[in-house]
């Protein structure tokens, strides 16, 4: 747990009193409460996690429920406004959300799962049992509420899928630096 504690010390500025990170840790905190095997251990802790999410809810505005599945180095960038996620959500790995955001909806049966390395913009809504694959850019006031393929970009609302250039450069294969093996290529 250390570690995990420590990492996200790291991501949110090192500093105990920043939104992000108390909000972070209250998270990590109830859902270590939930998975303790003790029912009157268990039952003191989540008392004591209902008080933490009351300060959550009224001063940090960040509300992350312990049921979430959050994949390591999950980064909270602003904790300026409002960040809600519904308790059946997975986040995968090193993702960053900012500030004004809201993944899931308890409208409906169902909650987004998020993949590795994606970033969700300000203002940006993922919404209903949708799946956004790796390395998805998701830009400020977009509203998401369809599968997202991996390596793209999501803009605007409704939202517009785009493939990342990146992906495809990678894939692109690169010219021997040998000349040899160029001439014998050449016609």
């Amino acid at each position: 747990m250390f570690p995990l504690i420590k990492g996200d010390y790291e991501r949110h500025g090192r500093s105990v009193f920043d939104a992000a990170f108390v909000s972070l840790q209250i998270y990590r905190y109830g859902h270590w409460a939930n998975h303790l095997k003790s029912p009157p251990a268990r039952w003191i802790a989540n008392k004591f996690y209902g008080f933490l999410k009351v300060f959550v809810l009224n001063v940090t505005k960040v509300w992350i429920p312990p049921q979430v599945t959050l994949g390591k180095d999950f980064h909270i960038i602003h904790a300026e406004g409002s960040l809600s996620i519904h308790p059946d959500v997975v986040i995968g790995d090193r993702c960053g959300v900012m500030h004004n955001v809201t993944i899931g909806t308890n409208m409906r049966g169902g909650a987004p799962v998020i993949g590795d390395d994606v970033f969700i913009g300000v203002n940006s809504t993922v919404l209903g049992n949708i799946r956004i694959g790796d390395r998805v850019h998701i830009g400020a006031n977009t509203a998401v509420a369809t599968n997202v393929p991996s390596d793209s970009t999501v803009i605007g609302s409704p939202a517009r899928i785009f493939p990342r250039l990146g992906a495809m450069i990678a894939a692109k294969p690169k010219p021997s630096a040998d000349p040899k093996a160029a001439e014998t290529k050449a016609p």
